[in-house]
């Protein structure tokens, strides 16, 4: 082996480790930030506390927001589970032929902006007879728009995987009803797509912040809403907010890798 091919994953790995230490720089400057007394003059903080993540664990607003953001985000989730599992397994099994279709229609959501959405949703829902506009309900609608693609992206290509149509017909052989051998055989394959999408979904729709604040804003304040309103508060409160949420993310995204890999 040439010199030249021993210092190429050198320096690849030079090249990873600076790209890799940039993108963390700024949240190293944010986690600091929020364990400093004060820090203006100096390259460093001038001391270390940890009273702000002490005022912020004990504020009830902060936690009421956050105890509204769990609860919008479950909900929206499990409502996307229990409509897209059966509309995949029936359409993958009974009609293959509508997946291009639903391909176009699930994704449509995403082709106008959430600002656009939000003012005909305002619309639409400020009176009438469904005025839930400022009410966690049409924020529940909004956030399971948002879930459906990943979650029907992630499970049809998990579907596809299993070759679902020769799974069923070996359950078939063996005496099992259609429903009975999706309940026992199909949905443990499809365990794997479904961490994925829930979890990846769960991130996305807990950092959601246009629609919260245009739709319902401080009348159903959520994390994200909670955390535009204390821009104006002190600094170390809200980079402690933003690490607390930093960690809860990577918490919950180490749990859903761990539970893979071990029911693997």
């Amino acid at each position: 082996m040439s010199a030249a091919e021993k210092s190429s994953p050198l320096l690849h790995r030079l090249v990873v480790y600076s790209l890799l230490l940039l993108m963390l720089l700024p949240l190293l400057g944010t986690l600091l930030y929020s364990f400093a007394t004060s820090w203006s003059a100096s390259i460093l903080p001038s001391g270390l506390t940890l009273k702000w993540y002490i005022a912020l664990w004990s504020d009830m607003r902060f936690l009421a927001a956050f105890g509204r953001s769990l609860l919008v985000c479950i909900a929206a989730l499990l409502l996307s589970l229990l409509l897209v599992l059966p509309l995949l397994f029936v359409v993958s099994y009974h009609f293959p032929k509508l997946d291009a279709l639903m391909n176009v229609l699930i994704l449509l959501p995403f082709a106008i902006p959430p600002v656009v959405s939000s003012v005909g949703l305002m619309q639409l829902f400020a009176g009438g007879p469904l005025p839930i506009l400022g009410t966690p309900w049409i924020l529940l609608g909004c956030f399971f728009t948002i879930a459906l693609p990943f979650i029907y992206r992630a499970i049809s290509n998990n579907l596809q995987a299993i070759n679902l149509r020769d799974l069923m017909d070996a359950a078939h052989l063996l005496g099992a009803s259609t429903w009975r051998a999706a309940w026992l055989v199909v949905l443990p394959n499809l365990r794997k797509g479904l961490l994925v999408s829930v979890f990846l979904s769960f991130s996305f729709l807990f950092g959601e912040f246009v629609f919260a604040n245009l739709l319902v804003g401080s009348r159903y304040e959520t994390l994200q809403v909670y955390l535009y309103n204390m821009r104006n508060d002190s600094g170390h409160f809200t980079s402690a907010l933003v690490i607390s949420y930093f960690v809860f993310v990577v918490l919950l995204t180490w749990a859903a890798n761990r539970l893979n890999r071990d029911k693997a």
